[in-house]
């Protein structure tokens, strides 16, 4: 995949735990040690469930069925709305400091990166499969870890924590509408 779409992917599936990353930031609970393991988490899982998706994408479309172009952008689309409405939702509440929320909001940060996987990422070699992959879980680790820098410094920016969910999911309808209509 060429990498101006693939940024533009990434970041938009960074967006979410962005917004979970500045909330937990936010919190004056949360320690360094929570950090980092939060950042790890969010990466670890973006790489992992996006490489899960796009490989059995892969194999679906070389063993059942070619997914066409509109079909994945409708997903995507999908993955969208259903971003705004967990925005709607979540009404900028931060989630709790526990040891299984690393593991529980790694991977709930990180399902529509498998849905964005299984649809975009699928017709491609599995070397670039997973150097795509891993670059998205790279850019994840990096805005994380921006999120959590802005939170330490600016405190009062939790209005951006609110709306990422939103600005998340407007992107991924623009880069579904693309799909279907180009």
């Amino acid at each position: 995949m060429d990498m101006y779409p693939l940024f533009i992917i990434a970041i938009a599936l960074s967006l979410d735990a962005f917004g979970v990353a500045l909330c937990i930031g936010l919190n004056d609970k949360t320690t360094f040690a929570n950090k980092v393991s939060f950042t790890i988490s969010f990466g670890l899982f973006q790489f992992l469930l996006s490489y899960i998706g796009a490989y059995a994408g892969f194999l679906f479309n070389t063993y059942v069925a070619s997914m066409p172009t509109i079909i994945g952008g409708m997903i995507i689309s999908a993955v969208g709305v259903i971003m705004i409405k967990e925005g709607i939702e979540n009404q900028g509440s931060c989630p709790l400091l526990k040891p299984k929320m690393y593991i529980i909001l790694g991977v709930s940060v990180s399902i529509d990166a498998m849905v964005v996987g299984f649809t975009v990422l699928n017709n491609i070699t599995k070397v670039m499969l997973f150097k795509d992959t891993l670059f998205i879980g790279g850019i994840t680790l990096v805005m994380v870890t921006i999120a959590f820098l802005i939170s330490k410094y600016l405190k009062k920016i939790e209005v951006v924590g609110k709306y990422a969910d939103y600005i998340g999911g407007i992107i991924l309808i623009i880069f579904g509408l693309k799909m279907m209509f180009s």
